[in-house]
């Protein structure tokens, strides 16, 4: 009992976004803090002025990749706790099999091969997107994953026309400033390089056009590049304002069916869990009110003396 008890709480510990367990919220903080340090020594060590400091560097990015294992161990060790009710074995392949899992042993493996193939050196950038793994269990994050997953036809369709409209300024400008200057427009792959810059307005100033006809097509390229990026530029920023005017409705009316009420010194869900709660009563916990924080109930949330609590 002792043991599952200890593996119980360094499960609520370990799980990121659990805002309302201290632990598990500086615990988060923690693991932002190593990551960024992390990534800051990788960046460093690619400076020649700063060789004098590598072994420090080196230093830095062995004990934080340990931190990293040890993450990485527990993990593995409550996934039964993580994935209930289909067996441990199946709940540490499962886990391994996720995002979270696959993100965390490539954020390991290129410390220990990273004198071998290329692609353990590249994978050092995946320590990055950590950084995503946190964020991705907070509510900012979790809206715009659902914008781009709702406007994704929309998004796809408006990148398809950005690459017709970027090969046809790629050919056309190839076919009219080739002869001109031969070095430069050699092929129209050398167009599609022009045509990225010029529809992105980025305008590197390394390929231009120097015929009339050229510049003339550049400029009417130009205006369209403007309209094609603001396109899934509009969708995205249509999408938020969907999506928050949607979650405003959902909690405004969420509101008038739920029942609220503040655990006082005797009530029975003190210290338990909101997906045990919810299985022993019955009831669905929607919110949860901690001081000034409300903040949207997840099964792993500790119920504490005064919170308020909102269920259906």
């Amino acid at each position: 009992m002792e043991r599952s008890g200890a593996k119980r709480r360094v499960y609520d510990i370990i799980q990121i976004g659990n805002q309302n367990d201290s632990p598990s919220r500086a615990f988060d903080i923690f693991l932002v803090c190593v990551i960024i340090l992390n990534i800051t020594a990788m960046f460093l060590e690619t400076f020649d002025e700063l060789a004098d400091y590598n072994r420090l560097f080196k230093g830095i990015e062995a004990a934080t990749v340990m931190v990293f294992c040890v993450e990485y161990i527990l993990r593995i060790w409550t996934a039964e706790l993580l994935y209930p009710g289909i067996g441990k074995g199946k709940a540490v392949c499962r886990f391994l099999l996720s995002y979270d899992g696959i993100i965390d042993l490539l954020t390991i493996l290129p410390f220990f091969f990273l004198s071998g193939f290329v692609v353990f050196r590249m994978l050092r950038v995946v320590r990055i997107f950590h950084l995503f793994r946190i964020n991705s269990q907070y509510d900012s994050f979790n809206v715009i994953k659902s914008v781009l997953y709702e406007k994704r036809n929309q998004i796809a369709s408006s990148v398809f026309i950005i690459i017709i409209l970027m090969l046809a300024a790629s050919l056309f400008m190839y076919n009219v400033e080739h002869e001109a200057q031969p070095e430069v427009f050699r092929n129209a792959l050398s167009g599609i390089w022009w045509s990225v810059c010029t529809l992105f307005t980025v305008g590197y100033g390394d390929i231009y056009p120097v015929t009339i006809l050229g510049r003339a097509m550049a400029i009417v390229i130009t205006f369209l590049g403007v309209g094609a990026v603001a396109i899934p530029t509009g969708i995205i920023s249509a999408g938020f304002v969907e999506q928050y005017t949607r979650l405003q409705h959902e909690t405004s009316t969420l509101a008038q069916e739920l029942t609220s009420i503040v655990i006082g010194d005797d009530s029975a869900w003190i210290g338990k869990r909101v997906l045990d709660i919810e299985q022993e009563y019955s009831v669905d916990i929607v919110l949860i009110r901690r001081g000034t924080d409300v903040t949207a109930a997840k099964s792993t949330h500790v119920i504490r003396k005064g919170d308020q609590v909102a269920y259906l």
